[in-house]
This record gives C-alpha cells, structure tokens and sequence, in this order.
C-alpha cells in the first residue's frame, strides 16, 4: 500500500472540510470522523499498486471447490449448533428507482405477489422452524431506505424469526469546485447526502451497537448478501466449512460467462487472497483480465465473515479498503462521492478464502429485464426458494432487452399479490 504526504493545497482543502462538517447537525460524530478519514485517504493519493507480473492465480486451498465440502452433519442437533451462530444480513439500502419504484427495491414483488423480503423471511422462518434455531435477519439501511422499511417489517412480527435494522453511515456529497461538503451549501434534502458503499457494513455494525449484541449472544458468523440475489441463501456446508477451519472471511465466487467479464476476481498476490477490481488493472491487461480463460471466477457478492475478526480489525482501523470515487451530477452542480466495497476487506481477514459455488447462488435481479426472467416458468418458488425449472434442459437463459419506454413499468405489476406477506406499505410505482 503506497501512502502519499498531503499537499500544502490539500491540507488546506482538508482543513476547511473538516470545519464546515463539524457543522452538519444531521450527522453523528462517528459518522463525521469516518467522512473526514476517508477524505484524508483518498488526497493523500493512497492507492494500492498491483504488479501485473506478481498475481497468481489462486489454489484450491484458496478458492476452494463447493464440491470438495464436506457434507452437512445429519443429525438435527448438529445443524441447530450451526445456525444459532449465524446471523443473516441483507444489504437494504437500494431504492428501485432503475425499475420504476420510489421505495425500497427489496419490497418489489417477485412471484405469486411475495417480495424480495418476503422470500428472505419465509427462508429463515423455514430454516428455524425445521431445526428449532434462532437465525436473526439484519437489514443494513441506508437513510434513503430506513423509514419505509422500518414500516414494512412490522408486517413480521409474528414471524418466527427476529428481525433487526441499522443504518449504514450517511456522508455529504463534495462539491467538486471548491471541495465542500454539499449540505453546508444549502443541498440541506436528501440530494445532499449519499450512502458510501456496502463496504460501511463494518463499521455501521460496531457504530450501531449490533455487533456487540450479538457477540453477546453466541453469534460467530455473519452471511452478507444483496437483498436482490435470490439465489443467497443460507448454506449449511459453506458454515460448516468455515467453522471447522477457522476461516475469518470467505467470498463466494462462481464461475465467469462472458455476461461478467467486468465483474472482480480472486487472486494470490504476496501471499494472501485478494479483490482484483478492473478499475485495478493496468489499461494494457484490461483484455486479459476480462478474459474467461485465465480468470475464470467472479465475485458474487455473498460473503460470510467473522464476527470478532470485524470488531477486531474495525477498532484497529485497518479496514482500508479501496476507494472508489463516484462523480454525480446534482442539480447541474457537480459533486463527488467516496465509497468502499466489502468484498475489498478480503486482503485484512486471516485465513481468508473463496469457494466457487455453482451458479444457482448467484440469480440477481437488478433490472425489469430480470425480474420478468424469474416471473416467467423458467424459474419455480417453493418454501421462498427461486429455482430454475427441472424442465428446461438448456442450463442458458433467453436475453431479454426490453426498450427504454418499458424499463420502469413496474406500476401495473403492483397489488396483485393475495399472501399472509401482503406488504402494508410497498414499492410505490414512480411516474414513467
């Protein structure tokens, strides 16, 4: 990791910063040192330098096989142990606005009138009802997404399965021309703010208090996913795995179709398993990295992490993930956004590992196009699980490209579902 000095002109840009955001009331101090931190990093130049000439393509002992893992222990008690030391959490800060919704994108109907939260719900109600476990669910908000699902989840109460939310931390916007925050110069609404990337799980868990809370109750692994990825669900080989062999962090990975090829890889590099982003790669490897012949696996985003291992290295401050500077354009004014990946925490964790899962555990559904794929018979719902149809024999999907007057049409899809899950308050259609 290559660390550069500030600038006599930075320091003062950062000196000025850190006055106007000791000024913004709407924010905690946790969140304004994170702010500040992470401002200070990405001035200073800091910037990991990958050698194209030391990456390594990763062992089976790095990336392993799922199906090298041993099978799941038979007895029921043995699979109770398991689960009552998992937590569940879902990344819940996305809106579905690229789909026509103002609301949360998890509260958009998938089949037979059940939501993305429904599904997750059922899953884990499920799981503990056959195994007599107590799997919680967290939901990891951001402030775009909290007041509307903290409404949907009342729904659950009589659930069996205890459900918790959070919210990730909520950072001003920079103005670009003279490096401000956004809200000390009147964007005091949401257009101000921005949620800084999933990889503020870490540190939201330990600010919000629910990291230690569930330390305190025996809780050792916790399973990240996207609420959007029907095919996250809870795997008992894959905990059993990482219990067995004390692995602290583990990124699922599956194979790469030519539909990924910009997707992260694993690698080796200097003796320890790491995030290749191509944002990373030198311009000359570009085509080799999106190459399926020599990196042949992608980052699915379903990640399974120690819990002590995230207090341990969160209150070092050593998660100093990559940052990933986002330019927006707000109101003609434009502004910055620094934001983290949590499958970048992979190089910080011991005995660090991928598993390269089959493709069924990674089914996103991140545009309408999607969604009418797992709506259409080729998928199957039973017990909260989407699967492909044992009828089709062809292992491809159709490509679906849908024009742009039909990609937020979403709103004649709503108020047709007849469950126990109907939602009270849901994804509201927004004008097309």
């Amino acid at each position: 990791m290559a660390t550069a000095t500030l600038s006599p002109a930075d320091t003062d840009k950062l000196s000025n910063l850190k006055s106007a955001v000791a000024g913004l009331s709407q924010i905690s101090e946790n969140e304004k040192n994170g702010f500040i931190n992470l401002v200070s990093r990405y001035l200073s130049g800091e910037a990991q330098h990958v050698e194209w000439s030391k990456i390594q393509t990763p062992t089976d002992e790095v990336v392993v096989p799922y199906d090298s893992l041993a099978p799941t222990p038979e007895a029921s008690s043995e699979v109770k142990s398991l689960l009552d030391k998992l937590v569940v959490l879902k990344l819940n800060g996305g809106l579905g606005t690229t789909m026509g919704c103002t609301g949360p994108k998890s509260v958009i109907e998938v089949r037979d009138g059940l939501t993305f939260l429904d599904l997750i719900v059922i899953q884990i109600e499920n799981l503990n009802a056959k195994y007599g476990s107590n799997v919680p669910l967290l939901l990891m908000n951001s402030f775009n997404t909290h007041d509307d699902t903290q409404k949907i989840v009342e729904k659950y109460k009589s659930s069996n399965i205890e459900i918790h939310t959070f919210n990730q931390s909520q950072y001003p916007r920079l103005v670009v021309d003279d490096f401000l925050p956004f809200p000390s110069k009147g964007q005091t609404g949401r257009d101000g703010w921005y949620p800084p990337g999933h990889g503020d799980v870490f540190p939201s868990l330990l600010n919000s208090g629910k990291l230690d809370a569930l330390l305190s109750q025996g809780k050792e692994y916790v399973f990240v996913a996207n609420s959007d990825n029907l095919g996250a669900v809870v795997d008992l080989k894959i905990l059993n795995h990482l219990i067995q062999n004390k692995n602290e962090y583990c990124m699922e990975v599956t194979p790469k179709t030519l539909a990924d090829v910009k997707g992260g890889t694993l690698i080796s590099y200097e003796g320890r398993v790491q995030l290749l982003e191509i944002a990373q790669v030198p311009d000359e490897h570009v085509n080799e990295f999106k190459s399926i012949e020599k990196f042949k696996i992608f980052n699915t985003n379903n990640l399974w992490v120690n819990l002590k291992a995230v207090k341990r290295l969160v209150e070092a401050d050593a998660l100093k993930m990559e940052i990933i500077p986002n330019p927006k354009e707000v109101d003609g004014v434009k502004v910055l956004q620094l934001e983290t990946a949590a499958g970048a925490a992979i190089r910080f964790f011991d005995k660090a590992i991928g598993i390269n899962v089959p493709r069924s555990r990674f089914l996103p559904v991140k545009a309408t196009s999607d969604l009418l794929l797992v709506q259409s018979d080729l998928y199957t719902l039973q017990d909260g699980f989407v699967t492909r149809n044992p009828a089709r024999a062809n292992p491809e999907n159709p490509s679906i490209e849908l024009g742009p007057e039909f990609k937020k049409l979403l709103s004649s899809w709503f108020g047709t579902g007849k469950s126990k899950y109907r939602r009270k308050v849901g994804c509201k259609a927004g004008n097309t």
